[in-house]
């Protein structure tokens, strides 16, 4: 099962074990957040919200915080001398997708069922 989430104007494509690198937030590693607002729940049934879906949340684990790759800025003016270098490493959370739950009166659904038995 998987579930498209928008927070602060991105959207994410996120299962559950996944790590995820989202824009910084000030939260300590450990943590539990909850991810902005769940667009899609995916799956054998897949539900669609309108525009999210009623009673789902995505809750994950902080691990931490990283950094982007450089992005070199160059500025050049031509027949002028003029040269600017400067580069810039964006600062990211990295989070562990743990529970992907799809009401609020369920609790934690993963992809498989729980609780069938082998028909025996």
């Amino acid at each position: 099962m998987y579930a498209i989430v928008r927070d602060r104007g991105m959207q994410y494509r996120v299962e559950e074990g996944q790590a995820l690198d989202i824009a910084l937030l000030d939260a300590e590693p450990g943590s539990e957040i909850e991810l902005g607002d769940v667009l899609l729940i995916g799956g054998e049934q897949p539900r669609v919200g309108t525009p999210t879906v009623d009673g789902a949340k995505v809750v994950a684990t902080v691990l931490g915080t990283t950094k982007g790759d450089k992005i070199v800025v160059f500025r050049y003016k031509n027949k002028k001398r003029y040269r600017r270098r400067t580069g810039h490493r964006q600062e990211y959370t990295r989070v562990s997708i743990s529970k992907i739950i799809v009401d609020a009166d369920e609790q934690h659904v993963t992809g498989s069922t729980e609780g069938e038995t082998n028909g025996a």
